[in-house]
Parts: structure tokens; C-alpha cells; sequence
């Protein structure tokens, strides 16, 4: 990584900082990202507003959470920024450490500092170990530790990546204070490219699709349009569209690419049926897991069925 100062946009890569987030640490993953500049930014609209911008060639930001679901700050910006594909992604395992200033012992924390969601994921053990502490919200994993060293810091702890103490001189309370060790987060790079990534049989496609309208069965024919091709859905939440109340749009994660024969059949289903539908890209799954479907669902049975189609629209004989 090298600082992104004075350097092309062609080789910038933006996340959400400072230094030492699982954001960062989902970069280190992404192979052409390894020696070219990082640029830390705030929040998910920067990083967005940075590759749509030209300023960056792609960003790296959080989607999903193993333990809250999808992150909604990423998924309205995807479903309102334009231009916008997701091009790989990362899983991360997340777990948290509970640091302070030298000094401190575990009895003397009162109040604790730390990102609302890695609160939620350390809550519990930070109740059964510290009852009565009170809790102070931060903008970030990082900041929460950085800013016990500020002159009006109310806290005496933060919870924190395992990486901090490399960036900053905490001492370390306790390790592993997350109430889940299974927890993972889900990270995506995102770029303005249109190249499609190859399908690789371990893919998986993103959309956000807006019903046609507010109706009884208008959800259940969108579903259709995956289920009768046999195309499995990873992931769907919903998402208020903002423009009046009871309006949503839908958020989807389908296994399989859309070179994927019936992938392709269930996008221009939706595309008939739905008023709005936005890909935001093919990709090759973080897990390398094989898509699994039913035989009849192979790209060469929807093949002949469309040569069988032609034939009896050109009056080919049987």
C-alpha cells in the first residue's frame, strides 16, 4: 500500500479507514489492489462518490454482516448511485478486542467507546464482564480506540480490531470479546467497469428490483421468475424506496453468472415484469463453493428449447 496522494486514478483504491478497519484488511485481499495506493475515506457515500468520480478505480466496502444482515447504507447507495458494478468479493472474519490507555485495568472501565455495530457484537460479553459501563458511539473500529488519546474522551475503553495495537499504543483487556466467533462480513469491490468477470461455476449475481406494483402476489411472481429456473436466491431483504411509505425495492443475491442460460432467462423475466431493475454484476463467489441445480436447468436444455422455438417460427420440419 502506498499513500494515494498525487497519484493517477487509474491505480487509486478507496475504503473506509483510517488505517487497521476489517475494510483495509478486506483490500489486502484483492490481488491487483496489492502495491498501488489506498485512499481512507469516511463513509460508504465517499468511497462510492470516489470511483463514480474518476478520483478511484474501485472501492471497497462492507454489503453484508453474518450476524445483521445487509448493510443498508451500502445497499440504498447502490440502488441510487448509477454506473456502479460489483466486480469481486471478500469475506472477513470479525471478531473484537477491548483496549484502553496504558495503564488501565479492566475494573476501572466505566464507559466504553465503539462503532454501533461491533457494540451490538460485543455486547453481551461486555455486560456479563462490565455491567455497568455506559457506551459512546464512534464512526468507526479504529477511531473508537484512537480517540482515547483525545483530551475530552469520556471513555475509558473501546472495542477494536485484533490489528490496532499495530497502529496505535493501547494496552489490551481482553481478546475475542465478540459474543459470536463465527461472525463474518461480507466485502465488495466495486468499480465502474462494464467487463464481466469469466464465469468461473462458483459465481454469484447481484440485483435490486423494484415490484411492478403493490399488489397481493407481485412479490411471489418476482420469485417466480428465479424459481421456475431453478436459480437460488443467497440473499433477499427489502429496502424502503423512499419515495412514500410501503414502498420498497428488493435486494438480491442469486447463485450463478449471467452467462448462466438460466440466469439470463430469469433477468429478462424481471425485466418484463418489473419497472426497475438494476444488476450490479457477475462475480466469483468468496467461498469458491460450486453452484449446485437440477439437470433440467442446464444451459443446454434452455439452448434446444430455443432452437425448437425457431424452428417452428421459420417452418423447419420436425
Amino acid at each position: 500500500m502506498t499513500d494515494a496522494a498525487a497519484t493517477p486514478p487509474d491505480e487509486t483504491y478507496s475504503y473506509l479507514g483510517p488505517a487497521g478497519t476489517f475494510t483495509e484488511a478486506a483490500l489486502k485481499q484483492v490481488p491487483e489492489a496489492a502495491g498501488r495506493p489506498w485512499r481512507s475515506v469516511n463513509n460508504v457515500g465517499e468511497a462510492l462518490a470516489d470511483v463514480t468520480s474518476g478520483r478511484s478505480v474501485a472501492a471497497m466496502i462492507a454489503i453484508e454482516n453474518s450476524i445483521e444482515g445487509g448493510v443498508s447504507a451500502t445497499q440504498d447507495a447502490l440502488a441510487t448511485v448509477p454506473g456502479l458494478r460489483i466486480v469481486s468479493e471478500v469475506l472477513v472474519p470479525v471478531n473484537f478486542v477491548l483496549v484502553a490507555r496504558p495503564g488501565t485495568a479492566l475494573e476501572d472501565v466505566r464507559v466504553v467507546n465503539a462503532h454501533p455495530v461491533a457494540y451490538a457484537q460485543s455486547r453481551g460479553w461486555l455486560e456479563r464482564h462490565l455491567p455497568e459501563h455506559g457506551h459512546i458511539p464512534s464512526s468507526s473500529n479504529v477511531q473508537a480506540a484512537s480517540s482515547l488519546f483525545d483530551p475530552d474522551c469520556a471513555a475509558d475503553a473501546a472495542v477494536a480490531p485484533p490489528g490496532i495495537t499495530e497502529h496505535h499504543d493501547v494496552a489490551v483487556l481482553a481478546r475475542e470479546i465478540g459474543d459470536n466467533p463465527n461472525a463474518v462480513t461480507r466485502f465488495v469491490l466495486v468499480s465502474r467497469s462494464r467487463v464481466l468477470p469469466e464465469p468461473t461455476g462458483a459465481d454469484k449475481t447481484s440485483l435490486i428490483v423494484e415490484l411492478p406494483s403493490d399488489e397481493p402476489g407481485a412479490l411471489l411472481a418476482m420469485l417466480e421468475q428465479f424459481s421456475t429456473r431453478g436459480v437460488n436466491l443467497s440473499l433477499l431483504e427489502s429496502r424502503p424506496i423512499g419515495d412514500a411509505l410501503g414502498r420498497y425495492r428488493f435486494v438480491v443475491d442469486l447463485d450463478g453468472h449471467i452467462a448462466d442460460e438460466r440466469v439470463a432467462d430469469a433477468l429478462l423475466g424481471l425485466r418484463r415484469t418489473s419497472p426497475n431493475v438494476i444488476f450490479l454484476g457477475s462475480y466469483p463467489r468468496a467461498d469458491q463453493r460450486e453452484i449446485e441445480y437440477h439437470a433440467k436447468y442446464d444451459d443446454e436444455i434452455f439452448i434446444e428449447a430455443r432452437d425448437w422455438l425457431r424452428g417452428l417460427l421459420s417452418g423447419e420440419p420436425d
